[in-house]
């Protein structure tokens, strides 16, 4: 029978089908872009689509390795068996999910696509909604201490029954949002996308058949499952492999919390994940509510980076056996914590699972810092206004190259300055790469960027998280941590003022000058390693300062070119290295 079912769908069709369902998916995140409201989904582009099989199992979704199993909490709710043709399911309920959902601004619409009668596939939509109300506008603080405080719960909820939608379940969500004509225009925006999404899905089964597209779905996946595991097999010998990373703290007096993950290949070639050591949940809201298929996703898009044939499923997470969580631990926290600022502590997490790799002898990136967020909030000509953006960080260098300078995260992107002085009542005076963020290494960590406004407001209110200060990003195979970022309130003048990395309260007036300067990733590999050519290429651009060059690369730099015998003299005197770097050299972290 296996046999059989494997001929449904031959290599030519297989391709043509793969090739159909991410076009659908890319059509959807368009359409997603051009009709939004928000700024955080329509210039920031937090969004993200997914396509399903029959069952809810995810058969391509976006390159962001942070889903969790999306249908699962629908169907709880909802029997399968009971979803029809032109039902529309939403939710944004974190701890109801297991977390497929991590923070509470982000909203998942879900829906099942029917061929004459038969269930074929699903669909989903995911953005962040600017504002869900809460303690803040925004929806999210460092204040915060339980989800309560981080907006209004949705749990799953059939928004549309066979075409009838729910308008009262919608106007509850837009009364507690402080902007709901906003709210009202992304919800209109995702329910588009997920329309055209079973439109587009619809076709591609009809043109192909219903059993057809199921098995094109399930080689997709048992594809994705063996390429993750046969690289798995490849990258972990036998035993156990450890790794440590940190956060900086919670903002509510915490200090360090540590990730602690251990993964383990038994000899009947099992792959258990353990992350019952990490240290226990926090006050604040910096708790990563990790859905346990996480981890397999995340090391799943590791393993098909560059591989033009594969997509990202479910085949990550099935390529782990087991995946071992604590409750009450950062990683898996007990309701009602708050999570609002989870995003650090994932980035933490996926750098943590790099580092599992390097402690294998694999050549994953160093670390990256964590993207930065910024809430301003005031009120302009009587009305109040809410500036939400997210600024982008160095990240870790690779094997083969430099890290990748400015990213906020993934394909995500920083906010235009024509955008950001249209919207808001700032005026940004500078904008640009953060030199000597990068962390010294043969590659190069990435460099984090500067912003420095002008406040325009009579009078705001500014939020900002930023992590990796006490505790930077590290550096590999001899390469160096990544240097920290800061954000400081008239810079050089007798009112500076450094802000709290996490914090909230933050009062400015109108005149005020706020410089953030973010983070840079982690280098990898010896600094004196690195091309003298290419270290004057840096400092030429602006990456790196001559001082820096001198101190950490050895490279003299003399005007516009290096002084080649100063800089073999200084290259003569090579300091020695050990595996990992964060602040200092040591051959494992703690």
């Amino acid at each position: 029978m296996d046999d059989v079912v494997a001929r449904l769908c031959n290599p030519v069709t297989l391709e043509i089908v793969r090739g159909a369902i991410r076009a659908a998916q890319a059509e959807m995140e368009a359409l997603i872009e051009r009709t939004a409201m928000s700024a955080f989904i329509r210039e920031k582009k937090d969004f993200y689509t997914a396509l399903f099989d029959d069952d809810g199992v995810m058969a391509v979704g976006s390159n962001v390795p942070v889903f969790g199993d999306i249908c699962g909490p629908v169907f709880s709710a909802f029997p399968i068996e009971t979803i029809r043709d032109g039902d529309l399911y939403w939710y944004n309920d974190c701890y109801g999910s297991r977390g497929a959902v991590s923070h509470s601004n982000d909203q998942v619409f879900l829906a099942p696509v029917f061929l004459n009668g038969a269930r074929v596939a699903f669909v989903m939509g995911w953005a962040h909604f600017a504002d869900i109300g809460g303690l803040r506008p925004g929806s999210i603080s460092p204040d915060a201490t339980e989800i309560f405080h981080e907006g209004v719960i949705i749990p799953p909820t059939r928004l549309i029954r066979e075409g009838e939608i729910n308008q009262a379940a919608l106007n509850i969500f837009y009364r507690n949002s402080r902007y709901p004509e906003q709210a009202q225009g992304d919800t209109r925006a995702l329910m588009a996308s997920v329309e055209l999404g079973v439109v587009r899905m619809r076709e591609v089964a009809a043109r192909f058949g219903a059993p057809v597209l199921a098995d094109a779905l399930r080689q997709l996946l048992d594809r994705t499952r063996t390429t993750v595991r046969d690289r798995l097999r490849g990258t972990f010998p036998v035993g156990t492999h450890r790794f440590t990373d940190r956060i900086d703290g919670d903002g509510h007096g915490s200090g360090t919390l540590r990730l602690r993950f251990a993964l383990t290949r038994t000899e009947e070639d099992r792959f258990i994940l353990d992350a019952t050591e990490t240290d226990d949940q926090s006050p604040g809201p910096v708790n990563f509510l990790m859905n346990p298929d996480v981890p397999g996703m995340a090391l799943g898009l590791y393993f098909l980076g560059g591989d033009a044939t594969q997509v990202v499923n479910a085949g990550g997470p099935q390529s782990l056996d087991e995946v071992r969580l604590r409750e009450g631990s950062l990683l898996q926290p007990r309701f009602p914590a708050a999570l609002g600022m989870r995003g650090l502590t994932m980035m933490r997490m996926l750098a943590a699972l790099n580092g599992l790799v390097s402690v294998a002898g694999g050549e994953a990136p160093a670390a990256h810092a964590a993207y930065v967020i910024m809430l301003l909030r005031g009120t302009i000509n009587k009305r109040p206004f809410l500036m939400s953006d997210g600024l982008g960080v160095g990240y870790g260098a690779r094997g083969f190259a430099d890290g990748i300078d400015g990213v906020y995260f993934v394909a995500q992107e920083n906010y235009p300055v024509e955008f950001l002085e249209l919207e808001y009542p700032v005026c940004l005076r500078e904008y640009g790469l953060h030199c000597d963020s990068g962390g010294p290494g043969r590659w190069r960590g990435g460099c984090g960027i500067l912003r420095e406004y002008e406040v325009m407001a009579e009078e705001s209110v500014l939020a900002v998280r930023l992590d990796g200060v006490e505790n930077p990003p590290w550096g590999a195979a001899g390469g160096q941590s990544g240097r920290p970022g800061r954000v400081v309130v008239n810079p050089g003048t007798p009112q500076e003022r450094v802000l709290r990395p996490l914090s909230d309260g933050n009062r400015l007036v109108r005149g005020d000058i706020l410089r953030i300067e973010t983070g840079g990733g982690g280098g990898r590999g010896h600094p004196f390693d690195r091309p003298a050519e290419a270290v004057l290429e840096d400092v030429l651009g602006g990456l790196v300062s001559a001082d820096a060059a001198s101190r950490d690369y050895g490279v003299v730099i003399a005007g516009h070119a290096v002084d080649q015998a100063a800089t073999a003299t200084l290259r003569a005197q090579r300091p020695p290295t050990k595996a990992f770097h964060r602040g200092s050299y040591a051959d494992v972290l703690d």
